[in-house]
């Protein structure tokens, strides 16, 4: 872990939340709207946080900030207990292996002409780690995310879309890491491949103390995942609590709108859903 100081906590890094994040604002220009507008939300050890809203809501900016990808314009973002708002690129680099990521298309971040253990094991490589300890936590990352023995051998192309997605889960726990920001994760993917990776990161979650940051759109999906969920809209916080409380009795308009928004398999509760969400978006602005 960097030797980032600790700021302001209740306890030690031990007792810190996982992640916090406090008043964040990110714009991309100085005159600009914010993209994101006072965000705050922790994470706890072992938790998944479900971060929802509609394309252009803030959520994957959020994610790119606390990744170190996207400038903070105001704020703090706290982990285990650190001050990472600004990390210089070398205590980034410390950070690397607590703090991952999977995302929407795993196929662009895979060399087409490498095979995919080379690509899961680049952040060991990185790290210094033995070539054969190296090659043992490949093998033993695949095989937790179902993947057959001998798949390290193999190319990004000679995987299905859900394959690849288990590849990238792979990669990003192949460091051990404390928390995983999942952007998107599941989006692209058909319903019966989204709920065997939805079961595996669960899986992989269970009797552990790894967190999960899970962005994404559809309400149902974060249902399944979460513990707590927050909504954004327009970069600002709507509404927030336990996942089961805010889809059960959702008390800001927007996730009334959300909520009806999102698919069901039978088509006569889909149907009424949509007559749900068109009366919701016609009876007041979302925002």
């Amino acid at each position: 872990m960097t030797d980032l100081p600790l700021v302001n906590t209740d306890g030690d890094a031990a007792t810190s939340p996982l992640l916090e994040v406090r008043n964040l604002v990110v714009r991309y220009n100085k005159k600009g709207p914010a993209a994101v507008d006072d965000v705050s939300f922790t994470i706890a050890r072992g938790e998944t946080l479900g971060l929802v809203g509609e394309s252009g809501s803030g959520k994957t900016t959020i994610g790119r900030a606390i990744l170190g990808l996207q400038p903070v314009t105001s704020g703090q973002i706290l982990f285990e207990g650190r001050d990472i708002t600004k990390a210089s690129a070398a205590d980034r680099r410390s950070l690397q292996g607590d703090l991952r990521a999977v995302f929407q298309d795993p196929f662009s971040s895979l060399n087409p002409r490498r095979p995919i253990g080379d690509a899961i094991s680049e952040p060991m490589r990185v790290a210094g780690v033995a070539r054969a300890e190296r090659d043992r936590r490949v093998k033993e990352v695949l095989d937790a995310v179902g993947l057959a023995p001998g798949s390290e051998a193999r190319y990004p192309r000679q995987f299905s879309g859900g394959q690849r997605q288990r590849i990238a889960i792979a990669r990003a726990l192949v460091t051990d890491p404390r928390l995983v920001v999942c952007d998107e994760a599941v989006s692209a993917l058909d319903l019966s491949t989204q709920a065997q990776v939805l079961n595996l990161l669960a899986d992989l979650r269970s009797g552990t103390d790894l967190g999960y940051l899970f962005i994404a759109h559809d309400m149902a999906v974060v249902e399944f995942l979460a513990q707590r969920v927050v909504v954004l809209n327009r970069g600002r916080v709507m509404e927030e609590g336990p996942t089961l409380e805010v889809m059960r009795n959702p008390r800001h308009h927007y996730t009334q709108v959300l909520m009806a928004a999102s698919p069901v398999p039978d088509p006569d509760e889909q149907a009424r859903r949509r007559e749900a969400w068109q009366t919701l978006k016609a009876a007041a602005p979302v925002a």
